[in-house]
């Protein structure tokens, strides 16, 4: 074959250096021309972690084995020999700044798992990485500057799990430097000043969330396709609201395991019991029916009051004779009627319960989002006083999961609620902690709260709070939180501006671990919920970059998304898919395939 020449610039000989000329032929192969590239340098170090970029085609070109022809490069091609690992600036979830060396070649999922293995973070499919925020600076600002944490020389030795010395993975005990940090970043951080706080990004609206969730990097591409060079800035975050390490499976299994010879024994008093039931059913049949018969799931009655929120209606409240059975709630014109036919029949099963309380206005009312064929119908039921609350939103949380009142969960559910009100009760038993002033409100209330009340009205209130968890541990305390925190109505949920088959208007796609809901983007009503349970299946058509999706009973809805690229979408649905795929034996091992075949698209084809 005839020769030609090849320019390669190698960035190690700096920016001006000009590019290395070196004479190929087309079946000359990719590690032959980074081995002749690197002898023309004449420099004497480790180029084991360097590879080939190819700036037309923005691609890394990894496959030493392959033939310059089979790879499609000609004299016209413009190549750059680069470290595969470059040091980037990385914003944690507690707010604190380091720098390290992440992977710039392989996909950004790989190197999201790289950088979580380095910082011993558990579980890294639920993070990935964003671009940051743009923040206008201030005059006053320009001399700030912020710490960074420097972690460029620490890195694991190979892909398996690191291992623990004093209590810290090894590859940080290589220096005292690294040590210190290990133990900075382990270690809660203090509560950021009222100015620290004034000056972080806070979406002031539902548009402002749907920019913030644009700005998500390609999990199926590299760090170099995507634009980001060496030394840049990006956010590490939890992107899937399904932490694993919070599902009560996960404690179970922990418990278990502590407590295994209690629940071997415990496993066969209840093999005894149900021999000796089965023994006694076989001996006695005449009495199994009757027996069997009166074996019936307990009953809820009661008034309650309910409303269906519409548009363009001022119709409040209205009561009722209700009773809850089985999973599903039926109610009456009144008490006296309750034994003929219902007004309506709610079948709670996979529904949507959330909380809407002010235990100061006596308001307790239940929210809940009922699957329908056309999607999710929305209704509110109004409690009287704390115990009738308690009672049927425990009711509710049970047959959402398609549990009646005889499941053993509902007492503990029930006493989980009255907890939960308790925490927003007033609490006046320690009268002399209220004339403290030192409490940092801006740290613990959100702005809107900032601007309705001065830190004198605020202050009692959160000492009023601080009174009811006072006695838990740090532990239940912290679980406490989180369960408080994971029943927000807007718990987890992704905002995205999308244009829907059909309609003239924008309108907002929110997305959840469990459901997608519709935006009305005017008023910030929701219009329709689907749930990924009735998800049959959904696909992008990438040319016209439209998101269509088929649900059970014939019902199909499609979007096209105006300011993320509907990759993003299509990404986070997989995502979510893949996260429901986890279990407890498997929580150890990440399948990075399934991954990518259910959140790559095309690209993965």
């Amino acid at each position: 074959m005839a020769a030609w020449d090849l320019s390669v610039t190698v960035e190690d000989l700096g920016p001006d250096a000009p590019p290395i000329v070196i004479s190929v032929t087309s079946d000359l192969h990719i590690g032959r021309v980074i081995l002749d590239v690197v002898q023309k340098t004449q420099l004497q170090r480790d180029w084991s972690d360097h590879a080939l970029w190819w700036e037309q085609k923005q691609q890394w070109l990894l496959r030493t084995a392959w033939t310059l022809e089979k790879c499609g490069i000609h004299a016209d091609a413009k190549l750059v020999l680069t470290p595969q690992h470059k040091p980037l600036q990385l914003g944690l979830p507690n707010g604190v700044t380091v720098r390290l060396c992440a992977c710039f070649s392989r996909a950004v999922f790989h190197t999201v798992v790289e950088i979580c293995k380095v910082l011993n973070i558990r579980h890294p499919e639920e993070l990935s990485l964003l671009r940051p925020v743009e923040v206008k600076k201030k005059k006053k600002d320009k001399d700030h500057v912020q710490n960074i944490y420097d972690l460029t020389d620490v890195s694991l030795t190979s892909d398996s799990i690191p291992c623990l010395y004093n209590g810290m993975p090894v590859h940080f005990t290589d220096s005292p430097k690294a040590e210190d940090i290990y133990k900075m970043l382990s270690m809660c951080q203090p509560s950021p000043s009222p100015e620290a706080l004034a000056k972080m990004y806070r979406p002031a609206s539902i548009v402002d969330k749907t920019h913030i969730h644009t700005r998500w990097l390609d999990s199926s591409r590299t760090l170099m396709q995507q634009g980001v060079q060496q030394d840049d800035t990006l956010w590490l975050r939890f992107k899937y609201n399904t932490f694993y390490d919070l599902e009560p499976k996960y404690h179970i299994s922990k418990l278990a395991q502590s407590e295994s010879q209690n629940r071997v024994s415990g496993i066969e008093d209840l093999d005894c019991a149900l021999q000796s039931l089965e023994l006694k059913l076989e001996g006695d049949k005449s009495g199994t029916t009757d027996m069997i018969e009166n074996m019936t799931a307990p009953e809820l009655n009661d008034y309650l009051k309910i409303f269906r929120p519409k548009r363009l209606t001022l119709k409040g409240y209205k009561q009722y004779w209700f009773k809850f059975k089985d999973t599903s709630i039926s109610y009456y014109k009144n008490q006296e009627e309750r034994f003929g036919e219902p007004i309506q029949q709610l079948n709670l099963k996979g529904s949507d319960v959330s909380p809407d309380v002010n235990v100061a206005g006596q308001k307790f009312c239940i929210k809940l989002l009922i699957p329908a064929p056309e999607g999710m119908n929305e209704l509110y039921l109004r409690c009287e006083d704390e115990q009738q609350y308690s009672q049927w939103m425990a009711a509710c949380r049970l047959g959402s999961k398609g549990l009646t009142l005889a499941d053993s969960s509902f007492q503990r559910e029930k006493k989980s609620i009255q907890s939960f009100l308790s925490m927003q009760r007033s609490n006046s038993g320690d009268q002399s902690a209220q004339t403290s002033e030192n409490i940092n409100t801006f740290s613990l209330l959100s702005p809107r709260y900032q601007k309705k009340y001065k830190a004198k009205q605020l202050t009692p209130r959160i000492l009023d709070s601080y009174q009811n968890v006072a006695r838990l541990s740090m532990t239940e305390a912290i679980l406490k939180f989180l369960q408080i925190w994971q029943a927000l109505p807007d718990f987890g949920i992704s905002y995205f501006m999308v244009r829907f088959k059909g309609s003239r208007k924008d309108e907002v796609l929110g997305i959840a671990n469990n459901r997608l809901i519709r935006i009305d983007l005017g008023v910030g009503d929701v219009v329709k919920t689907w749930r990924y349970s009735n998800m049959r299946q959904w696909n992008v058509n990438w040319d016209i970059r439209q998101v269509a999706i088929e649900f059970d009973g014939n019902i199909n809805m499609a979007f096209g998304c105006v300011t993320a690229d509907c990759k993003i979408v299509h990404e986070y649905i997989g995502g979510y898919i893949f996260m429901s795929t986890r279990g407890r034996d498997r929580s150890d091992t990440l399948n990075e395939e399934l991954f990518h075949k259910l959140t790559g698209g095309h690209e993965v084809l």
